[in-house]
């Protein structure tokens, strides 16, 4: 009897479990189900599911979602965005094709189209001095370098 090796079922299904708490960065090729929480970044290939008890505190990339659970944060679907009537969504939408139940919730910026998989993000200023004191030194450096030198 012979075994396949490295060969995984074709329609496998990740899951975060109720009461399961992921922090980090998580990719597969497969579906996902959220029934807990995630805090980070998922990068999905295929079918990402946020249940109604679901959370979501990041970024999801995914080909298709169904939002039925909560997300705060940037979501980027290449396919179709389903937000389910339990659905309460907080933050940007990038997507192809978006479905809303009524009932659902979203509070953000929608762009929809071709998605390029990337949502731009606004650079802030650095807020404490230290951190701000590299920048400014650089720039004086290339100001002095650009100006011509006296006497020229």
């Amino acid at each position: 009897m012979s075994r396949a090796t490295g060969t995984t079922a074709p329609n496998q299904l990740n899951l975060v479990g109720e009461g399961t708490v992921f922090e980090g960065t998580l990719r597969t090729p497969h579906d996902i189900r959220i029934s807990g929480r995630v805090i980070g970044t998922l990068h999905v290939q295929g079918k990402a599911i946020i249940a109604a008890e679901g959370i979501l505190e990041g970024e999801l990339y995914a080909s298709s979602a169904d939002i039925a659970g909560r997300v705060q944060g940037d979501l980027v679907i290449e396919e179709t965005l389903l937000l389910k009537e339990t659905a309460q969504v907080e933050g940007r939408i990038q997507t192809g094709r978006l479905v809303v139940e009524a009932g659902a919730v979203f509070d953000g910026e929608c762009r929809m189209g071709k998605v390029d998989r990337v949502i731009e993000t606004k650079a802030t200023p650095p807020t404490d001095k230290k951190a701000a004191a590299p920048v400014r030194e650089a720039a004086r450096a290339k100001k002095a370098d650009a100006e011509p030198a006296a006497g020229t």
